[in-house]
């Protein structure tokens, strides 16, 4: 498994969602994992139902087996006061200028800058050791931006060149770059079985190719249960309505007579099965997509009662069970 996990996906797939779970199921059996969140959402205090996490790395979970996972809410501008104190040693005149707001116009004027210092962190702690010369975090799991943005926001040292060529942060980029590029990191994409995420996660994978970045699993979220197979909806599609209408009256489900309450339901039973085999056919042929990408592909379930901390640790165990963690 590569140490930096990356999840990305269009919005409203549960990028978010898969990126905490699948922080869960790297952390089991003992393992330590850190948890980074970029886009200044707290989406990842509101599914651990904590509160807001502060720009440092906190306990949030103990997974099974007795493995930890932190978090951290990376904010740019604090995160670039660290990189002035690493490499300038400004101290109090690096506050100052947050004061005067000139952190936060150095990160809006050149968003390049902004990318570097928010995968910068990650990086760091991907790379970081403890005094006995392990590593202090055996996973590092990314909530990205995007689908559409995440190609721009990992390619860093593209995003860089105009800023600078060489001194600090072109070789901070640069640093960065080695880690994202390398065996180290893969990026999950998330999707629906829905045609625009599937379509958006295929541009997604064709843009990360292209940029020489690793591209890892397809993660397909909120799966419904299938009720119906392929064979069975192909007998509903040419069922007779009197034939319905049978069977419901001999179920108990209302009289035989014409306009009973069998007959009645007649109509919203084909109705209902006709939706679902339109959908059933949609998913088949996205299915179909995202096979053609080449990809190891995951499903996890549609918790239909809604996302909570313990549905959290379902999507984690279902994870381990699928072999991505």
């Amino acid at each position: 498994m590569s140490r930096l996990q990356v999840v990305s996906g269009k919005g409203g797939t549960g990028k978010t969602t898969v990126a905490a779970a699948l922080a869960l199921a790297l952390a089991t059996e003992g393992k330590r994992t850190l948890l980074v969140e970029v886009e200044g959402r707290q989406g990842i205090a509101q599914l651990f139902e904590t509160e807001a996490l502060p720009y440092e790395e906190r306990k949030i979970a103990v997974a099974p087996g007795g493995g930890e996972v932190y978090a951290l809410a990376i904010d740019p501008e604090l995160a670039l006061l660290d990189y002035l104190q690493m490499f300038y040693k400004l101290g109090s005149a690096g506050r100052a200028l947050k004061k005067l707001g000139a952190i936060d116009f150095a990160t809006t004027i050149a968003p390049g800058l902004r990318d570097v210092l928010l995968t910068g962190k990650a990086c760091e702690a991907v790379r970081r050791k403890d005094k006995s010369g392990r590593f202090a975090y055996d996973y590092v799991v990314m909530d990205a931006p995007p689908t559409g943005r995440v190609t721009r926001f990992l390619n860093v040292n593209d995003e860089v060149a105009g800023l600078a060529r060489i001194g600090p942060i072109h070789n901070q980029a640069q640093a960065v770059m080695r880690v994202l590029k390398s065996p180290e990191t893969a990026v999950h994409l998330v999707t629906l079985l829905e045609e625009m995420p599937v379509q958006e996660t295929a541009d997604g994978i064709a843009e990360l190719r292209a940029a020489r970045l690793p591209v890892g699993r397809v993660v397909v979220n909120m799966v419904r249960p299938e009720v119906l197979d392929g064979e069975t909806l192909e007998l509903v599609d040419g069922v007779a309505r009197s034939s319905v209408a049978r069977s419901l009256s001999s179920a108990g489900l209302g009289g035989a007579r014409r306009g009973g309450n069998a007959e009645k339901l007649v109509g919203p039973l084909l109705a209902e099965a006709e939706e679902y085999a339109e959908r059933h056919r949609l998913e088949h042929d996205q299915r179909a997509v995202l096979t053609d990408l080449g990809l190891p592909t995951h499903e996890l379930p549609l918790l239909t009662e809604g996302m909570d901390l313990a549905g959290l640790f379902a999507l984690a165990t279902e994870l381990r069970k699928q072999g991505i963690a």
